[in-house]
Formats: C-alpha cells, structure tokens, sequence
C-alpha cells in the first residue's frame, strides 16, 4: 500500500499491511505528520516526571492550538475544570488550592531519561527541528542523518526505528572524532504512541455533587506524608472507579455523572500566625525530629482547644468552603446538585462544631420548636410526673401540672420558684438535690446535649466548644462524613454524657461516622444516643459485594467450633444416660422410640442454635432507634480489616488512621448515600447494607 512508508514502521504495528512491507522503505516514501499530545511537568522532590494529560484534556488543548489561540492568554480548563492550562505561557495553574505551577508542552519527540527509563519529552522547537529532518529523511529516503541539539547533544537518525541521541562530550576537546565514544545512547522515539506511557482516562463532565473534605492534625494526611489534595485526588480517583463498577446502569442511562471532591486547607492558615516562630524559641532542642513533628501536627489539638486558634481554624475552615462553594458555582453555572461535606480525624471534629452552630431557616426552627413543643406538653409532664414518683412526692403531681411544668422547666426551677408553688421545704430540698445532681448528666434541651449545672443553658452551643461567635456557611449539607472521628472522646471530655435522640444537625440531615476497626483515634457516637443498649456498630459491606474472606472464615470457625462442641456434649449425654440405665425389656419396644426422639431431641437442639444467622446480620433484624441525627438511620459504620492487619493490631493502628482516602468500601458507602438521595441506587445492593 502507499501507506506503507518507513513512517507506519513507527506507528503501532497494524496486522495485515505490516506483514506484506518490504525491509527497506522506497525511495520518495510517504510522510505522515506527528500526533502530538500534551503532557504537564510534575516535580516532587527536585525530580521531574513528565505526566500527559487525559486524551479529552489534550485534544481541547491541541483544537485550541490550532485555532491559533496561543498568540492570546487563552485558558484551557483541564482535569475536571481543577486546573487551568494558559496557552500562550504553557502553564497549568491549580484553581481550587495553592500548587506550584507547571510547565506545561506540546509533545511530539522523546528520548529515554537516564534513571528510571521513562521517556522525557523534546522541547516543541526542538520537536520541529526533528519533526522536519524526519520528514526529509522520509521522504528522500535519505537516512543516517545527524542533529545538534540545544544543549550540543548529537541525535542521529538511523533509520525510521533506530533513532539514537549521544550525550555531550564531556570535554570541550574537539579531537573526539565519533558519537559512539560518548557513552551509552538514549532511545529516541517518535509519537506518544511509541513510548510506553498509560494516557488517562478523562472525568464525566458532568458533576452531580459537591464534596468538601478537611482535613485532621497536621500538613500530612497519610501514611506517606503526602498533603491533603494528593490523598483526595486518591479519594476522587478510587470514586470514579467505584462509580463504573457499581453504577454502570446509571452511567449508561446517563443518570450519573461524577462527583467532585475538593479538599479544604486549615493548617497553613493557622501556622502563618507566626505562632511557628513562637513555638520555635522555646522548643527543646534535644530529639529534634520528633519535637517539630509534634509542633507540626498533635500541637493542632491543642491549638483547637484554645479560644484564640480555634477562632482562625473554623474560621479559616468556614471561610474556605464558601469561597470554594462561589469558584465551583462560578466556573460550573449549570451545576444544579447539593453538596455535602467530610472531615478526617481533628477535621470531622471541626465541622462538627461547625454545623451544632449553625442557625436553621426561620420556617425550620419553627418546626423544630412545634415538635419539642408538643413532645414536651404530653411526654414532658408524663417525664417530670416519673421523678416526682421515683422521689416518693407523687402528691405535688397535680400542683406541677397545674403550673405546666414540663422536664425542662424542671430543670430550669430555683428554690424561690418551688417556694412559690407551695412545696414545702422538705420536698422542695429533694427535688432541688436531684436536680443538680442530674443536671450534669442529663440533657440540654436548647441544643439536644448535656450541659454543666454552672453554666446557664441558654449559652452552650451543642458541643460546648471553646467559641461563642461561629460562621455561618452559605449552603446547607446533604450529609455530614466523619472518617476516624474523635467527636465522641471531645464530647465527653467536654462533659457530654449523653446525646438527645430527639437532636438533629440544624442544616444537615445526614451524619455517618466511619472508622477502622483499629483506629485509635476513632470514637463511637451511637452509644451516646442510646445508653442503655449495647449494639455492634454496622459493618461496612466489602465494595466486591461479601465479607472479606478471612472474616467469613472467622466467623465459619466460630460456628464450626460451637457445632463441635454441641455435638460432642449431646454424644457424651446419650453415652451417659445410656451406661446408667437399667435395661428393662418389657418396656423396651416403647421406649425406644421414645429414646430415639429424646436422643434425637438432644442432638437436634444444639444443631439449630449455630444454624441462627451470624452476628452481624443477627444485630441488624432488630431495629435499633439511634435517634434523628441521621434522619432515624445508623450512624457508626466499622470497616472490615485486611487479612494482614488482624495478624497485629498494634502494628496497623497508624495506618487504620490513615487508610480511609484509598478505601474502596469508604468511597463507595459515600457515593450510594450520595446517590441515595437523588433517588439512583446501585447496580445490585451489596449484602448487609442498609
């Protein structure tokens, strides 16, 4: 075919025309032009790596080179509209965060980097240069030929496959007569299809939901110190994945699009206080690693519970989130879907604080209000009634009534207010001595937690945090993710003892607390609600649709062993009772049946128990009410251990802190509760969820 050029020799190899090619190309071959492709320049750690974008980004970026738009700023918005590449300057520039900005070029020629055998892109005029000797070289069929690159490196171009580049002579001797005796030659390679690179499969574009993440203690969010952008660009990737996996129906009906996750930064905030400074000058300066790790990260905690830095931290968070909430509005005008909001460790704490303080719609408080109202007309005189009687002062049941006294009211009663009611001064010390002596454990009505007794309840804000003045943020979240969560120690720590079941979230209606099983930063928060019950909480369904495997065999064993046991102890009691008795044959004929039943009754008892469904499926057929800070659903959900983190749970607890931005079954409880509330489910339930 007249295709069939030295130039096909570079493509990737198509079956039929490439067997009938002759070895040499014919003079005057054809020459094909390069498909170029664009790739940004990614540096970590002094190291440059240079990464192509998506084909959809590189095809966006090459229409607009073509339309000659380089000559104006014209700005490309790439990698789901978070990062704009400006043409005219090749430069990809973040939109949503701080980030160095990146070279960015038309790639078209590579050759092999030294170290790690990856392929390094030309610049676009050497390209050209190359691009044009190639063409030349093609169509004269005139090959060996030799080109100076900038930096006075010697490219030969042998022939369409063998293309080498020698490094620069070491000496500035003129005498060294060949290439050859300049060290090992690099591969050159035309095309990004000849280079062993994996292009990127680009975003849907369209979003149908808005997710913040803040982040815990600390600049570094995972295991491998990387920062909070890096873990959620994991978290973003593993959601695009999960969303092909378990929600191909939807995609295909193209109910669903994606969703965007931005993360939210605090701690550079809060250390550009100059407070680093501070620290600085009475740091120790023995074990020196181990002490700006600490001041880096744990002091957070601290910096937290202070009334000054917590101010700028939630603040700071705030102030962020509705700045990111306006760009992302800005930049997507036809984004018409909610937005939700999820915090790790010290960060879920944060926002919990947040959203207790924040001020419903008019319309809602009313609501609210009428709802506590009419519970407590009925069940709050019924309540206070209950403690008169378990004080023996039944008969001032009517007097209480009389003056409409709910719990709340009770608690908020003085000795003048009880004199005043006509209780005597007998009564009147009882009720006042349980009073204060359950003030401290009881709950706060304004805000649905339990207050202090010493400070007025009107003026504790839900978690009692160490603010009075919190911001207001301009939208209201769907749900509420907390991942390896203290809310539950602080709350009690802030003398917390319970949570009113009847409390919900002001401007949030969901709230899921996820943890790793060994992670120690992790509290429950469902044991605050309800007390009185001891309950497992959810476990998490593995995203591949069953238990883990070494749990299911954990639990097959458990059984096993309670079937051994059980039949072991029914054989011994048949054994038994068959040794002691006396044999009397008249009644043998009757009796055996009668045995054999018994026996049979015996043995068949202890088989049915281990026959009732395992734990976990056991603890979710009884409903369990946690209240309404979930909208009446569960709240703590546990994930399942890897087969390798049970072997030591001592060894894996930092990582248990740290593994929720790649955990496929956190990703995606997020994405079906995300879901869940427009109405598209998954593909197919996965067993034991909700």
């Amino acid at each position: 075919s007249p295709c069939s050029c030295p130039m096909s020799a570079q493509e990737p190899p198509r079956p039929a025309p490439a067997a009938a090619e002759p070895p040499e190309p014919e003079p005057g071959g054809r020459y094909e032009a390069v498909v170029p492709h664009w790739f940004y320049c990614k540096v970590t750690d002094t190291r440059e790596r240079w990464v192509p974008f998506s084909a959809q980004d590189s095809e966006r970026l090459e229409e607009a080179h073509g339309a000659g738009k380089d000559q104006d700023d014209v700005v490309v918005p790439t990698s789901g509209g978070r990062y704009d590449v400006h043409l005219r300057t090749r430069q990809r520039v973040a939109v949503y965060w701080e980030e160095e900005v990146s070279e960015v070029r038309r790639c078209t020629w590579f050759y092999k980097g030294d170290k790690d055998n990856k392929f390094i892109p030309y610049s676009e005029s050497f390209s050209e240069e190359l691009e044009e000797a190639y063409m030349i070289a093609v169509t004269l069929d005139e090959w060996k030929k030799k080109l100076e690159s900038p930096n006075r490196e010697v490219i030969i171009l042998h022939n369409p496959k063998l293309m080498v580049h020698y490094h620069p002579v070491a000496s500035s001797d003129d005498w060294v007569s060949t290439p050859t005796e300049q060290g090992r030659p690099r591969t050159v390679k035309r095309g990004v299809e000849n280079i062993a690179v994996e292009i990127p499969s680009g975003e849907p574009l369209q979003i149908d939901h808005l997710v913040f993440v803040v982040h815990g203690i600390g600049p570094a969010c995972d295991i491998r110190f990387r920062s909070i952008v890096q873990c959620v660009n994991d978290f973003r990737n593993v959601s695009l994945s999960m969303l092909q996996a378990h929600f191909k129906k939807a995609q295909e009906q193209q109910q669903v699009g994606r969703v965007e996750f931005l993360p939210v930064n605090w701690h550079s905030s809060l250390h550009s206080t100059g407070v680093d400074v501070d620290l600085e000058r009475i740091t120790l300066p023995s074990i020196n690693r181990l002490r700006h790790f600490i001041n880096d990260t744990i002091l957070d905690v601290f910096f937290y519970n202070s009334s000054t830095y917590c101010q700028t931290i939630v603040d700071t968070v705030a102030s962020e989130m509705n700045r990111l909430h306006q760009l992302f509005l800005q930049r997507n005008p036809q984004f018409k879907g909610g937005v939700s909001i999820a915090g790790h460790s010290l960060g879920s704490l944060i926002l919990f604080d947040l959203l207790t303080n924040q001020k419903a719609d008019p319309e809602e408080d009313e609501h609210r209000a009428q709802g506590s109202r009419t519970n407590s007309s009925t069940g709050g005189i019924e309540e206070v009634k209950e403690i008169l009687k378990k004080l023996e002062l039944s008969e001032y049941c009517d007097v209480f009534e009389k003056e409409k006294m709910d719990r709340q009211a009770l608690f908020l009663c003085t000795e003048t207010n009880l004199k005043e009611m006509g209780i005597p001064l007998g009564p009147r010390m009882k009720i006042l001595h349980y009073i204060s002596s359950t003030t401290e454990m009881k709950v706060c009505f304004l805000h649905g937690l339990c207050s202090s007794r010493h400070i007025p309840s009107h003026s504790i804000p839900l978690t009692q945090g160490p603010l009075s003045n919190y911001p207001q943020l301009n939208y209201k979240p769907t749900i509420f993710f907390a991942f390896g969560s203290p809310i539950g120690m602080f709350l009690t720590v802030r003398g917390v003892k319970r949570i009113d079941p009847n409390y919900s979230l002001p401007t949030c209606k969901g709230f899921f607390n996820i943890f790793h099983p060994f992670d120690p930063v992790a509290y429950r928060i469902e044991p605050m609600i309800v007390p009185d019950l001891e309950f497992e909480p959810m476990l998490l369904p593995h995203h591949k649709g069953r238990k883990r495997m070494h749990l299911e065999l954990k639990e097959g064993l458990t059984r096993m062993s309670v079937d051994l046991k059980n039949n072991l102890l029914g054989s011994l009691r048949v054994a038994w009772q068959s040794f002691t008795r006396a044999p009397v044959p008249a009644l043998e004929a009757g009796s055996t049946e009668a045995e054999a039943e018994a026996e049979a009754g015996t043995e068949k008892q202890p088989d049915t128990k281990p026959e009732e469904p395992p734990a976990a499926v056991k603890e979710e057929t009884p409903l369990i009410n946690v209240g309404r800070l979930n909208g009446g659903n569960r709240i703590d959900y546990v994930l399942q251990e890897k087969p390798i983190e049970s072997f030591n749970e001592y060894l894996f607890a930092l990582q248990g802190h740290l593994c929720y931005w790649e955990s496929e079954d956190t990703v995606l409880l997020v994405l079906k509760e995300i879901y869940q509330t427009q109405g598209i489910t998954l593909d197919q339930p996965l067993p034991g969820s909700q």
